[in-house]
């Protein structure tokens, strides 16, 4: 057995994982303690990192390089000269007959550093043309315009620690309990240390983050401009602006004023639905805190109007003076593992190598000189949306796809669908192969992935993090950067560019890309040049900046109250209310709200691979107020259509008192792989904010009404582990076989339950249940042989219904036209239970279980299994918090259960 030290694949908190690995596998994971993202703690996901790497889950990985030889044939395997030779050839062609723009990369904020720093210099150094974006479009670039309006450059200034020291905290737009964790378990600890410190949450849902705050306001989606205006319109008249740091260190005020005046505490109340002494209370513990900190994500940045979200919740660090000191400051929470480093090499459309704009002819000329070549384009490339819809109308041709999933994440996923089938030439890089975006490859070219991986990454708190490779990559995968370099030079060979190619892309080692990143940042606000491979492997992560010569980097920015503008001030930016074109009307009367479960993240390529974290929320629920449910006359489970300008999906309703009446949620991450039709993003507008070009994810106008046609079907089978310790039938395996019959259904759920013998579970309705389906599902679950199963058939009432059972368990199910035991037959297999007491009834219309048998209902504690049903009768019992994690360790691991343990027991005593 043997330790690598390495960082975690998902949010961006960037927390160290101690990879444990033995025979070129990976084992397991624990936080690593030494790290000062996370001290050792790790969240659900980053907890169960080496069950996503677990065996059987190589039969979702892409191993071998694969081509089509047209659009109606399936990929066939090919060796890496045949992929990269076809790929450099399309591309070639297309750049001689049409020219540089005709092409197009899109990355992610999951590519490391070195591997974003080649992809950028091929697209803009070596073929010429700005078409490189990423899907930190899609997530942080409001947040990097925001920064840069107001001051100056695209850098966060605070860090972790300044949790510890803030005397209030703002979280706004962020369920940040769910989607950074471990950042949550620092505001625990902190209020801890300090009960007099106060946390303001601004939410339109009553979240498990806004569940522990001392005032929450719960506005309406997309009214943030005015709230903040109105807190500074308070503060102007109480007089609570720190007018000595205004007139030192900013610029612009005045001009805000004028357009604050009119945003009085009883305007806004009226335009963001709250109670205008709560804006007046936010407004006094925001300016008369010793320190004021505000924590904020995807709720400011997915709006048309995100980068002013931004800088109007900036206007209120810069008038109160709450910025550059210890506990103080704007501090934008990243989504993604690296979306930082992304931007820190110019990682998208319209920046270049460590935080140069485009526009800036000396900038340009900078990067040019660095990477040898004449000039650097001048004109801005596609962002994410425009590069997509320029696919579809033809203008670009071809797109290189690498990391990331658009026909999953991207909104208006119709667009998108129609793009990539329109487009010339497809090429994914890609270590899963069973994406959604995968099947729309004509070149496939398998990547190494978290575990395989070696070099940087940054997180959000300007940390620098060294990413370790335990094992090998599987099959023939290479990384990431290997497969930019190979096929450049190939390129540069059929554009007469041989030896420039050569020149450009000498890499033999992510140290050496590295390398050269850090000497583009010399004198850069970003400086790393007092950086190196070996600095970090001996001390550890390091915040930039951290020129030649430091001895640390810079924890907190703009203590100086210097700020990097033409004048050495941060800018006040004119904010003003807008109605968004999603604004709900009579024909699509409700909010939609879209935002993170706890345990899955992004388009669950890797979490959706680990049953265990099915297990709190099984499937795509749309969560809605109890007022518009009685009024569609909708129970908890019922089915519904939810539709938009754009599409619609068919899931379940739940009830919730999370939403206000005239809201509902859903959560992003379910895509065409685990439910009908294109996934929930094909409800969501591609409108865009004019400065950031971030697409409006956050929300949509929806009309719901009840679904009831067709008929409902239900499959499910149970894999469990072999001598060898193999799980038999592989859970993904039988996935993928069930996957081809999801576009059947326009109501459809496939996913897993259960744990160590995991449970595939595919849920469906429609009208096509015709016997050669049924014949092929039972064949895909083993339920083809009448001699080793129980049957029941009615024909007269189209009810059909198999079930096998092996030595004592209940190992697969299919009902078909009747599915009212499926929760119970599922929860006896998830379980383990004994079938013999209940065969009698495995196939009878029972919506409860036979006597003897109890439903544990979702899981809670997912580190250690303990359910809601156990929870409440334990509190109901009058046992206390405290005894009941004494006795069942319940929330005691990685904490991400405690804010909703907490809400358990508070009602139950109410």
């Amino acid at each position: 057995m043997a330790e690598t030290k390495s960082t975690c694949c998902y949010c961006g908190v960037g927390c160290g994982v101690v990879i444990e690995h033995e025979a070129g596998r990976i084992t397991s994971v624990k936080g690593d303690p030494d790290h000062p993202a996370n001290f050792g703690r790790l969240c659900t996901k980053g907890a169960t990192l080496h069950l996503s790497a677990a065996p059987e889950t190589l039969a979702t990985r892409a191993l071998y390089p694969e081509q089509r030889a047209s659009r109606d044939e399936p990929l066939q395997r090919v060796s890496w000269d045949t992929a990269l030779d076809t790929a450099a050839e399309k591309f070639a062609a297309i750049i001689k007959e049409h020219g540089p723009d005709a092409v197009a990369i899109y990355g992610a904020g999951q590519l490391l550093t070195e591997d974003y720093y080649v992809f950028n210099k091929l697209m803009k150094g070596l073929i010429g043309s700005n078409n490189l974006d990423t899907n930190s479009r899609l997530c942080m670039s409001s947040a990097v315009a925001g920064y840069k309006l107001s001051l100056g450059a695209d850098a966060p200034p605070c860090s972790y620690e300044d949790i510890a020291h803030t005397k209030a905290l703002f979280i706004t737009g962020s369920n940040t309990a769910f989607a950074h964790p471990i950042a949550f378990r620092r505001v625990e600890d902190a209020r801890k240390a300090n009960p007099d410190m106060k946390l303001v949450v601004i939410d339109p849902r009553r979240t498990d983050t806004a569940e522990a705050a001392d005032l929450h306001l719960a506005l309406l989606p997309g009214t943030d401009i005015a709230l903040y205006n109105a807190m500074l319109h308070v503060m102007l008249w109480e007089g609570w602006i720190n007018r000595d740091y205004v007139e030192a260190h900013t610029e612009g005020f005045d001009a805000l004023k004028k357009i604050v005046r009119e945003y009085s505490p009883a305007m806004a109340a009226t335009i963001c639905g709250l109670d205008k002494k709560a804006i007046e209370q936010a407004a006094q513990l925001f300016a008369t805190s010793p320190a004021t900190m505000s924590m904020y994500c995807q709720g400011l940045n997915q709006f048309s109007f995100g980068t002013h979200n931004n800088s109007a919740l900036i206007n209120l660090h810069l008038a109160t003076g709450q910025i550059g000191k210890p506990g103080a400051g704007p501090f934008s929470l990243t989504g993604q593992p690296n979306a930082m480093g992304g931007r820190e090499v110019g990682g998208l459309a319209n920046l270049l190598s460590a935080h140069r704009d485009m526009a800036n002819p000396a900038h340009r000329a900078e990067v040019a000189a660095l990477w040898g070549i004449d000039s650097v384009p001048e004109a801005p490339g596609k962002s994410a949306v425009e590069l997509f819809q320029a696919l579809k109308s033809g203008e670009v041709k071809a797109v290189w796809i690498a990391c990331t999933n658009p026909a999953q994440s991207m909104p208006d996923q119709t667009l998108i669908d129609e793009a990539l089938k329109t487009a010339e030439f497809v090429i994914v890089q890609e270590a899963f192969g069973h994406t959604e975006t995968c099947r729309y490859a004509d070149l496939l070219l398998p990547a190494s992935t978290w575990g395989e991986k070696d070099g940087t990454v940054t997180n959000s708190e300007r940390a620098i993090s060294r990413v370790r490779s335990a094992v090998p990559a599987p099959g023939e995968a290479r990384h990431d950067w290997a497969i930019v370099v190979d096929f450049a030079r190939r390129l540069g060979a059929h554009l007469g560019k041989r030896e420039l190619a050569a020149r450009m892309f000498p890499y033999a080692s992510p140290e050496e890309i590295w390398n050269e990143h850090r000497e583009s940042t010399r004198g850069r606000d970003l400086d790393i040049t007092g950086l190196s491979y070996a600095l970090l492997e001996n001390t550890g992560p390091q915040q930039w900046p951290f020129p030649e010569g430091a001895g640390h980097g810079k924890v907190r920015l703009y203590e100086d109250g210097l700020f990097p503008t033409p004048s050495g001030r941060a800018r006040f930016v004119v904010t003003e209310h807008r109605i968004t074109a999603e604004s709900p009307s009579a024909r699509y009367p409700l909010h939609l709200n879209t935002g993170r479960l706890r345990d899955q993240w992004h388009g669950m390529s890797r979490t959706g691979l680990v049953a265990r974290l099915y297990s709190h929320e099984a499937e795509p629920l749309l969560h809605m107020h109890k007022d518009d449910m009685e009024r569609r006359k909708l129970g908890d489970g019922d089915l519904v259509k939810v539709k938009s300008k754009r599409g619609s999906v068919v899931v379940k309703a739940q009830q919730s008192t999370s939403l206000r009446p005239g809201q509902c949620f859903l959560p992003m991450h379910w895509g065409g792989n685990a439910m009908g039709g294109l996934g929930i993003n094909v409800l969501l507008p591609g409108d865009f904010d004019p400065y950031s070009k971030q697409p409006e994810l956050k929300h949509a106008a929806v009309q719901v009404e009840k679904y009831s046609a067709g008929k409902s079907l239900v499959a499910m089978r149970r894999s469990e582990a072999d001598a060898d310790g193999k799980l038999q039938p592989n859970p993904h395996e039988v996935m993928a076989r069930l996957r081809q019959w999801l576009p059947r259904f326009p109501y459809a759920s496939l996913t897993l339950a259960g744990r160590s013998a995991p449970v595939v579970v595919l849920k469906a309705r429609g009208d096509d249940l015709a016997p050669e389906l049924i014949e092929a599902l039972d064949r895909d679950l083993s339920l083809d042989d009448p001699t080793q199963v129980l049957s029941y058939q009615d024909s007269r009432r189209d009810i059909a219904k198999r079930a096998r059972v092996d030595g004592d368990s209940l190992s697969a199910v299919r009902l078909a036209g009747e599915t009212k035991a499926a929760e119970w037959l599922a929860d006896l297999m998830v379980q383990g239970h004994s079938a013999t007491a209940v065969r009698p009834w495995l196939l009878a219309p029972l919506t409860q279980p036979p006597a003897g048998q109890s439903a544990r209902g979702k899981v809670i504690c997912n580190c250690f299994d303990v359910a809601e049903d156990e929870i409440v009768e334990a509190f109901r019992a009058g046992e206390s918090l405290d005894g009941l994690q004494a006795r069942t360790r319940c929330g005691t691991n990685c904490g991400s259960c405690v804010p909703e343990l907490k809400r358990l027991r508070q009602s139950v005593n109410h």
